[in-house]
């Protein structure tokens, strides 16, 4: 029998398939098939600035291949959609321009300009960053007639800030009451210029419309909250229970990113990890299942699943246990099931190295062959030696210079995704800058990036393993030259 249980992921296609997607997803699935529910995946693609080719297909596959399946989405269809935001940029104009009417939301007109010399002015009084709420004090009827005249605009959420106003919700993980202070909430943007809802509008009329009955996300959107529930409010909608999962940390207690660390699930994939091992080292991170055994599977998981029982504190994403827990799924394994994940796991990795697969070809020896040329893809730390880097034509402090100097280089590429040109042209006007000898210092950076003085061609490999991970690499071999004696 059909329960009122509704839930979803809503993952960004803005690159690859992130394991904190799959945790959240992890969650969000077994809480609705452990009621005889629904697990819906939505798209959320509204910042087509950020979304690249390829992704949403990426997502959909990783997902696929962890055995979290959805009931309704994009790809499948279902009574609620459409399931990709992009395509349901009508349905956010007709709900802002409702609390618009409502005296819920108003126009706003301030130009980029005048919005830099606010937040200019507020740095310079030491005040809190947000909109100061000039547009306001504007007639709404003014307003409206200046919108329709086509004077460019957004629509802003209007936050009830006198009489010490607070928004309070309940959260299911943590079992208390979240309170803010509404002086604290800016008043939040609901529609941009360019007709595209921000986060906040579109998630909330979509959660409404698709019966959604518990949002369960990450905590880094516990502040978030009370906008939406105060849209909620405005619109006169019933609440979803909202639930807020602890983030990932790296053994520092930072946040789980790929600064630091694969975040992957295509490049856990092609490194070997099997699908067993993700989800229940996800598992762990995040659910008590009440045994002893650190051994389970999703089928375990929804024998009993409860919100109660998800940890509050924020797990470590410890990769020596993942692959310790990689190692005993895969000896467990019949031969025949063996065989079968080695095929599928090589067929995966030659696929996602596809842009260099053909110089992987063209040095392929017996004995000499895809792995001795692709491990290095999948190495979360290199070993080098002295020699590596300290030789006739090059010392200690010029390398520690050179990667220190190429670090600060390829990291101020920011945002954008440097393809190989761009390496070797980043790499390039360093050494014509520095003065010094191209082929040493090329040789110093293929040592710091592939862990040998002999590989791949540099600049594709770069492109492959990314800038951050670039970054890693570059800072942990400078930090083994520092450590030369």
């Amino acid at each position: 029998m059909a329960s009122n249980i509704r839930v979803r992921i809503a993952p960004s296609p803005t690159g690859e398939p992130h394991v904190g997607t799959a945790y959240t997803a992890l969650f969000n699935y077994c809480l609705a098939h452990s009621a005889n529910g629904k697990f819906l995946l939505r798209i959320e693609d509204t910042d087509q600035t950020r979304c690249t080719p390829g992704s949403e297909e990426s997502i959909f596959k990783a997902l696929r291949w962890l055995g979290l399946e959805w009931d309704e989405g994009p790809d499948i269809g279902g009574p609620f959609g459409p399931y990709r935001q992009s395509e349901r940029l009508p349905i956010y104009k007709e709900h802002a321009m409702q609390l618009v009417e409502k005296g819920s939301a108003y126009f706003c007109f301030c130009t980029q300009e005048r919005l830099a010399k606010m937040q200019e002015k507020q740095k310079a009084e030491k005040k809190n960053l947000g909109y100061d709420g000039c547009c306001r004090l504007i007639d709404p009827t003014e307003a409206g007639k200046r919108a329709h005249a086509g004077e460019p605009h957004v629509i802003r959420l209007k936050v009830e800030k006198s009489n010490n106003e607070t928004t309070t919700f309940f959260d299911e993980i943590r079992q208390k009451d979240v309170t803010y202070n509404n002086i604290e909430i800016d008043d939040q943007i609901l529609l941009k210029t360019d007709g595209f809802p921000t986060y906040h509008l579109a998630n909330v009329v979509d959660d409404h419309l698709m019966r959604i009955s518990h949002v369960i996300r990450a905590e880094e959107w516990i502040p978030s909250t009370p906008k939406h529930v105060m849209l909620y409010k405005a619109f006169g909608w019933d609440m979803p229970k909202f639930a807020h999962l602890s983030l990932l940390r790296n053994a520092d207690k930072s946040k789980v990113s790929k600064r630091k660390n694969p975040v992957s699930l295509n490049w856990f994939r092609a490194a070997g990890y099997t699908k067993e091992a993700i989800i229940n080292f996800l598992g762990l991170l995040g659910y008590s299942s009440g045994s002893a055994s650190e051994r389970f599977t999703i089928s375990d998981m929804l024998n009993g699943f409860s919100l109660d029982r998800i940890s509050t504190s924020s797990p470590v994403f410890d990769l020596e246990k993942l692959k310790t827990l990689n190692e005993e799924y895969i000896r467990g394994y019949s031969l025949d099931g063996y065989i079968q994940y080695m095929k599928d796991t090589i067929d995966f990795a030659a696929r996602h190295l596809s842009p260099i697969m053909s110089e992987v070809q063209k040095r392929h020896k017996i004995g000499l062959g895809f792995n001795v040329w692709t491990d290095m893809f999948f190495k979360t730390e290199l070993e080098y030696t002295a020699n590596d880097f300290i030789t006739k034509e090059t010392n200690k402090k010029q390398v520690e210079d050179t990667l220190s100097a190429l670090a600060k280089a390829i990291d101020a590429f920011g945002k954008k995704i440097p393809t190989a040109q761009d390496f070797e042209e980043c790499i390039r006007i360093y050494t014509d800058t520095s003065g010094l000898d191209a082929r040493s210092t090329l040789m110093t950076v293929r040592v710091a990036i592939t862990g040998s003085q002999t590989s791949l061609p540099l600049y594709e490999s770069m492109a492959l393993i990314g800038k951050d991970r670039c970054v890693q690499r570059i800072k942990q071999a400078v930090a083994y030259v520092r450590s030369i004696r």
